[in-house]
């Protein structure tokens, strides 16, 4: 069966960079990757400079047409913001692939002002999942508020000036009470998330929304990996953060922190098998096909493929 990709090879992928300027320095880069990501520069440009300059592409023609409708309608209502949804698993780099994009996306002239918003801000607080026995599957379909999300999308696609997100705190594995990020008319606003290409379902596989999250998107991106390879990383990184965010008293995960390297492999390995494994497989990676295009991540985070829907 005909694929409807078209599929990118890391060179051919690298030579559609064009004349697209690196904007990123090597001290920028290494605040935006994540913990246990060791990206290169030249991975930023050959994979995400053409990234960036497909996006300028896509927002430049969204702008003109949106210019085009109002004028044939006779308002001057000012332009909404493009919005990009990134998906994929835990521990597969999307937030570093969202954060990449949000620095490259903010130097084009004609969209300076970029926003992120992940999409973990939308989890119900932990006592109503407490309350509903879901906190072993935060991070499931049905752990999200996402009446709340199609709500933050709506709004900020209607134009509204000022748009609060609630914040979540991976410290204290929670919601932060009173907290918001406050979205202002950005040119772009991109969407981080494991569900965001997903179509709610409730325990009886009925729809939770007529309107999914996707149904804002100007174009989508699913980052892809083999679960061996994800499932390394998410270990790798259990390791790390022992050091790290574990040792600090005000951790939810504080009681890991003394873990040794062969206990912390049985832990994380665990964590990933009942929890982040079964929804990468049941919940996340359904959606892949639902992507504009897919970024096929190989060793050390590497990307190897590009695969770009057809139009």
């Amino acid at each position: 069966m005909a694929s409807p990709y078209v599929t990118f090879s890391r060179e051919q992928w690298r030579g559609l960079r064009a004349s697209t300027p690196l904007t990123i320095s090597d001290e920028e880069l290494a605040c935006l990757q994540g913990l246990n990501e060791k990206l290169s520069l030249t991975e930023v440009a050959d994979i995400y400079l053409p990234l960036s300059r497909l996006l300028n592409l896509h927002v430049g023609a969204t702008q003109e047409l949106y210019q085009a409708t109002h004028t044939f309608l006779g308002n001057l209502e000012k332009k909404v913001p493009f919005i990009i949804g990134i998906a994929g698993s835990v521990a597969v780099g999307k937030s570093t692939t969202a954060r990449i994009l949000q620095t490259l996306l903010s130097r084009w002239p004609n969209h300076p002002k970029v926003d992120l918003v992940t999409t973990d801000g939308f989890l119900y607080p932990n006592r109503i999942l407490e309350e509903r026995g879901l906190m072993k599957r935060k991070g499931f379909p049905e752990s999200y508020n996402t009446r709340r999300l199609v709500s933050f999308l709506s709004e900020v696609k209607s134009g509204v000036v000022e748009v609060a997100a609630p914040v979540y705190s991976h410290l204290v594995y929670d919601i932060v009470p009173d907290e918001w990020q406050i979205v202002r008319e950005p040119d772009i606003l991109i969407v981080e998330g494991l569900n965001v290409l997903q179509t709610p379902l409730d325990e009886n596989q009925r729809r939770l929304t007529e309107v999914f999250v996707s149904d804002f998107f100007d174009f989508s991106i699913y980052v892809d990996a083999q679960e061996d390879l994800i499932k390394k990383w998410y270990i790798d990184r259990f390791k790390l953060l022992r050091k790290t965010a574990f040792s600090d008293p005000a951790s939810y995960f504080k009681r890991y922190a003394s873990l040794s390297d062969e206990e912390a492999i049985e832990v994380a390995a665990g964590i990933w098998n009942e929890i982040n494994g079964t929804n990468l497989r049941k919940n996340i990676l359904p959606t892949r096909g639902r992507a504009r295009l897919i970024l096929e991540k190989g060793e050390d985070h590497m990307i190897q493929k590009v695969k770009l829907r057809r139009l």
